[in-house]
């Protein structure tokens, strides 16, 4: 039962403490021991995998199921971190319906995949939970290496490098570790504080350290860490977000969406955050479906996307359109915001026009629709903090440019990640990216 609080406007309180945290619960309970053997049973162990094919990280799939199916756990987990080191994470918000699961061969032949995110999730939180690290550093090779960013693609490179001997300095310009994997995820996908549970994990390998509040572009520049290290990663990620492009100043009530995703991530009672009662999330990609699901958990009680183009362009994938829709989030299709209307200052609505393709080119139609809102998300992508590299890096489509092992346009500077232009925005491809990277920067340090 919703509490009194439902006034329009941005308010807390809008559901019950204990209906919310019900709400926030894992998406995707772990599996229990049996039901993790008659799962991994359903695998066909395939001699050509797809599965293995389709995953980023190419991690050996039916090798770790044959391992749970044989009772050899630990021995499973070791299989999936030699690839993925952030294997638990990804197992948690892989959209493995799009990627290995989709490429089983029981989802071929049956409709129904072998369960394999639930299955890694099961044997990497297994051998987590040991308190133990799987690895050992090599001897010191006396080379320091500078990595920008604590996020997928940082941390992973900085234990690559760290396993071989070279000692890693992070610089994070946050005061807590995790990058998306910290702030950008929806809270239902990473529940119990895993992520920075996963952070120790890595760094439980030593030879890694972090300094925080240090953006690159302030009191640390890619020049300075050039000379004082002997390679740079880059793996920042993304810190703009494109702006809606409308006149004026936005009212009260709009904001990002990824500002909101972080917002509840770091928040220790979900009850106290505020919400509007009528909420439009304009984008189509993950970022929106996670903002207007958590939005509609929070208590708000429309909630409306709002995407440009057809359903078939959403970067979204369908599995996770559905789960936005069973949350009871409206999505619409073809149309753009035109104008936010206010009163005092404060947002009451947003009028957006419909669209349509004419010879593949999106353009208005002239007709409009106005969706009454006290509250606007924006979810349109993100951008490079261009400024931050002061024009030092070559650059491809607004992100950095690199070559297929994170090479850039600099001899001593690598890259990976959401701000490089290769592959995917997802946490398993930037994991890759960093771990790639990192082989490559030590094979050039050893000469």
């Amino acid at each position: 039962m919703q509490s009194k609080q439902l006034a329009d406007g941005i308010a807390a309180g809008r559901l019950p403490k204990g209906r919310i945290a019900e709400n926030f619960a894992d998406l995707h309970p772990p599996l229990a021991g049996h039901e993790a053997a008659v799962a991994a049973d359903r695998c066909y162990f395939c001699y050509d995998a797809p599965c293995m094919t389709a995953c980023p990280t190419s991690i050996d799939i039916p090798l770790f199921i044959r391992q749970i199916a044989t009772g050899n756990v630990n021995g499973a987990a070791k299989t999936i971190f030699d690839q993925n080191i952030l294997g638990g994470m990804c197992a948690r918000v892989c959209p493995t319906e799009t990627l290995c699961e989709e490429a089983c061969v029981r989802e071929t032949a049956e409709g129904k995949p072998v369960e394999i995110g639930l299955l890694q999730r099961h044997a990497t939180d297994s051998l987590m939970a040991k308190n133990k690290h799987p690895y050992k550093r090599a001897k010191s090779t006396g080379k320091h290496v500078a990595v920008v960013g604590a996020g997928p693609a940082g941390l992973a490179c900085a234990h690559r490098l760290a396993m071989h001997g070279h000692q890693v300095t992070i610089f994070e310009s946050r005061k807590k570790p995790g990058g998306l994997n910290e702030f950008g995820i929806a809270a239902y996908k990473s529940t119990d504080d895993f992520a920075q549970a996963e952070v120790d994990f890595v760094l439980g390998i030593g030879g890694i350290d972090i300094k925080y509040g240090k953006p690159l572009g302030d009191t640390v520049t890619l020049d300075g860490l050039r000379s004082e290290y002997d390679a740079v990663f880059l793996g920042m990620g993304l810190s703009g977000v494109n702006a809606l492009g409308l006149k004026g100043k936005d009212p009260q009530g709009v904001e990002n969406a990824v500002d909101f995703i972080a917002r509840l991530r770091q928040a220790k009672d979900k009850s106290k955050l505020a919400v509007g009662r009528r909420v439009v999330v304009i984008g189509g990609g993950m970022t929106a479906i996670d903002c207007a699901i958590q939005a509609k958990l929070l208590g708000a009680e429309e909630v409306t996307i709002c995407y440009r183009r057809g359903q078939e362009n959403m970067n979204a994938s369908e599995f996770e359109q559905d789960l936005a829709a069973s949350a009871g989030v409206s999505l619409r299709h073809w149309l753009k915001p035109v104008k936010l209307k206010a009163k005092g200052g404060v947002l009451t609505a947003v009028e957006l026009e419909y669209t349509e393709l004419k010879k593949g080119k999106l353009e208005g139609t002239g007709e409009t629709v106005t969706i009454q809102a006290d509250q606007l998300f924006r979810a349109i992508g993100q951008t490079l903090g261009e400024d931050d590299l002061g024009g030092a890096v070559e650059l491809k489509k607004g992100r950095i440019r690199t070559k297929a092992d994170g090479r850039t346009s600099l001899k001593d500077v690598w890259a990976g990640g959401d701000c490089t232009d290769q592959g995917e925005d997802l946490t398993v491809t930037a994991v890759a990216q960093g771990r790639d990277a990192a082989e490559s920067i030590h094979k050039t340090l050893m000469g």
